[in-house]
């Protein structure tokens, strides 16, 4: 569940996806380089990151002419699990495609699968999205330095929500957080919330010490106060948002969550090639620059050996984390 804000965000982008594409009425769009029609699987509710970034990637691609129609359908379960496993059922199919991300390659460990998001045939990744470090307004914490001595003093009394399960994003985070600070991970108190929508209520009245999301998911709670972002995990310091990384903290870490697109297994070089070349071609249009500034997403686009090496690295660090914790 995401907040209204965020729904009322994110149906501002599409507004302007529409936009733009009505613009651009009466001018040649180029041939469709993708198999029509093309079937884009989500491996969540509708209204979550997942599926907003595939309506707005598949409204970008329909109006550049790099698609032709993309029916995008939902298909949740076990943190992306059951649409997992559909994807490695569909062997060869070069109509269908699935936006997936860390969420998806933690819930696989964490559920026991024996599939890996590696095994499956990876298109591109195409963004990343850095967390914040929530507080409500009455907080006694000012600082993400005041928050982490105090964490370290008692981590049992030191309470962290996210809108994920484990091996999710909100979940692999305060884990890693926790490391990087030197606490135990074993010792963090996780209380997971379904999605951004539970994880509000929690952090305004006070049933966890801090949360860990999207800061997109709070705009608006953020901007009149009543929550504040003591640290962001990216490279950067994002737009708009008055707090420091963690690195300029004095924390060494920088965690972002990331989507990209995978095919089935089995796809022939010709089908994957094609792919690479639409997603190449988003990439490049401008209405996805738009999308991507519009919604906080950073630019992260990478493909072929590149992001399948990638792919591994993010398996292997899931499973360190979670084999830490006992869970795998």
């Amino acid at each position: 569940m995401r907040t209204m804000t965020a729904l009322h965000k994110s149906a501002r982008v599409i507004a302007l996806v529409i936009l733009l594409a009505l613009s651009a009425c009466g001018t040649s769009a180029p041939e469709a380089t993708l198999v029509n029609p093309t079937r884009m699987m989500v491996p969540n509710s509708p209204g979550g990151g997942y599926d907003i970034t595939a309506r707005v990637a598949a409204h970008v691609m329909e109006d550049a002419g790099i698609a032709g129609h993309m029916e995008i359908f939902n298909v949740p379960g076990d943190g992306g699990s059951v649409a997992m496993a559909r994807l490695m059922n569909e062997t060869g199919n070069r109509s269908l495609v699935m936006m997936m991300g860390l969420g998806v390659v933690g819930s696989n460990y964490a559920n026991g699968s024996r599939i890996k998001v590696s095994d499956a045939t990876p298109v591109a990744k195409l963004l990343e999205e850095p967390e914040g470090i929530l507080v409500p307004a009455d907080s006694p914490y000012r600082t993400i330095g005041e928050l982490v001595a105090a964490w370290r003093t008692a981590p049992g009394s030191v309470t962290v929500g996210g809108g994920s399960a484990v091996g999710g994003p909100d979940h692999l985070f305060p884990m890693e957080l926790a490391r990087a600070a030197g606490i135990r991970i074993t010792d963090v108190n996780y209380r997971s919330y379904s999605g951004g929508g539970e994880l509000l209520p929690a952090l305004l009245g006070n049933k966890i010490t801090f949360g860990t999301s999207g800061i997109a998911e709070y705009e608006e709670q953020i901007a009149s106060g009543q929550l504040r972002v003591l640290a962001v995990s990216g490279q950067e310091r994002q737009a708009g948002v008055p707090a420091p990384t963690l690195r300029e903290s004095g924390i060494d870490l920088a965690f972002t969550n990331w989507r990209g697109l995978m095919a089935p297994p089995g796809l022939s070089d010709t089908d994957r090639n094609r792919l690479v070349e639409a997603l190449t071609r988003l990439h490049d249009a401008p209405a996805w620059k738009q999308a991507l500034s519009a919604n906080g997403w950073e630019d992260s686009f990478s493909i072929g050996a590149e992001f399948e090496t990638f792919l591994k690295q993010q398996e292997s660090r899931v499973a360190n984390t979670l084999t830490e914790l006992g869970l795998h």
